[in-house]
């Protein structure tokens, strides 16, 4: 495995931005006559959380390891406390780890495969919530998804007023209330009815929660709704908080749930 600390100007947020790729070998063989000369391999799109940055997961967590049983590229951005949205104020990080960062690493790294079955997304806390963002408003482009601990319920149930300063300069000037995202593309219960109504394919989704963690509530009325509209899933909960003890164990479990059941 190699580790690339990438450095780039994007379009997408006006500055440039750091990101770091983990990218596995490719065995050197004889591609032979009309064999592809770079062998392809999957790629994961790796979220960190509100108080995280690009950094977070090498310095806290054994991914490069993880990564390497399943020869598995990783792509860690820093998107900032950005909640992974186009922002009202013109700032897009949705677009920059969905659209633009995606293919500028297949322009860098040729290996990388941009087949929906060969990449995934995972996060952890906001990160999860960026990542089965991104998993449902762009199922086109990912196999699976992982969220671990995720803040999945923005509106009714989440962080509440106290993050309303902040969500007024993310998400819309104009919001009185965490509850006027109900029912938007930012709010994933609404979601994810929408896409089952729309009948599309979803992605294989993992999610763990620790039950000391006070996010556990709302994964598990994110559970029942997936158990609702009939939509597959894999759901976990056991002993553990809100730290890289248990988002380190339960990484490896999601992996190994999406790339090898």
């Amino acid at each position: 495995m190699a580790l690339i600390q990438m450095n780039y100007y994007s379009e997408a947020i006006k500055c440039v931005v750091p990101v770091n790729v983990i990218l596995p070998e490719i065995p050197k063989r004889d591609p032979g006559v009309g064999a592809p000369e770079v062998e392809s391999y999957k790629t994961l799109y790796l979220f960190h959380g509100l108080e995280g940055d690009h950094t977070v997961w090498l310095r806290r967590s054994n991914i490069e390891r993880y990564a390497a049983k399943y020869n598995l590229a990783v792509v860690m951005p820093e998107v900032g406390r950005s909640w992974y949205t186009d922002t009202c104020y013109g700032i897009k990080y949705f677009t920059f780890v969905t659209e633009e960062l995606p293919k500028v690493c297949r322009s860098y790294f040729k290996g990388m495969s941009a087949k929906r079955e060969d990449n995934l997304v995972a996060g952890l806390s906001m990160g999860g919530y960026g990542a089965l963002k991104a998993a449902l408003r762009c199922p086109d482009k990912f196999f699976g998804c992982v969220a671990l601990s995720g803040s999945l319920d923005i509106t009714r149930k989440g962080r509440g007023q106290a993050m309303l300063p902040e969500w007024r300069a993310i998400f819309d000037h104009n919001l009185q209330s965490t509850l006027d995202l109900e029912g938007t593309d930012h709010d994933l219960y609404a979601l994810t009815r929408k896409r089952k109504a729309e009948g599309v394919e979803f992605p294989k989704l993992y999610l763990w929660c620790g039950t000391e963690d006070a996010l556990i509530g709302v994964n598990r009325q994110y559970r029942d709704l997936l158990e609702e509209l009939g939509i597959e899933y894999i759901y976990k909960e056991s002993e553990g908080n809100h730290s890289w003890h248990w988002w380190d164990l339960h990484i490896q479990d999601g992996l190994k749930c999406l790339l090898e059941e």
